[in-house]
């Protein structure tokens, strides 16, 4: 196992949200405070208030995805009509990590 790898698996999941929280956008931020249960792409786009598609995806979906902070809930189908997405354990710490800084 590579030794980054290992450092990783030492950390709880606490810690390594602190850790993720760090190095996420302004923007993929935005996007996990405001994805409570699933909701489809035009939902959170409605909850944050953007109208372009693409920026959307670009900047805040696509990251998130990358970072393992949302999940699909059709990994096998990700252009479905009906794909939504949910917070993924990982990104469940950040977001608790952000309202621990906030209070």
């Amino acid at each position: 196992m590579h030794p980054a790898a290992l450092e990783v698996a030492d950390l709880e999941v606490g810690e390594l949200a602190d850790a993720v929280t760090g190095q996420v956008t302004g923007q993929v931020q935005r996007l996990l405070v405001v994805c409570n249960g699933e909701l489809s792409r035009a939902e959170l786009q409605e909850k944050l208030d953007l109208r372009h598609r693409d920026n959307f995806i670009e900047a805040y979906l696509q990251p998130a995805l990358i970072a393992g902070l949302l999940e699909m809930t059709t990994p096998d189908k990700p252009r479905s009509s009906k794909q939504k997405y949910r917070l993924s354990e990982k990104g469940r710490a950040v977001v608790a990590s952000l309202e621990r800084r906030e209070s």
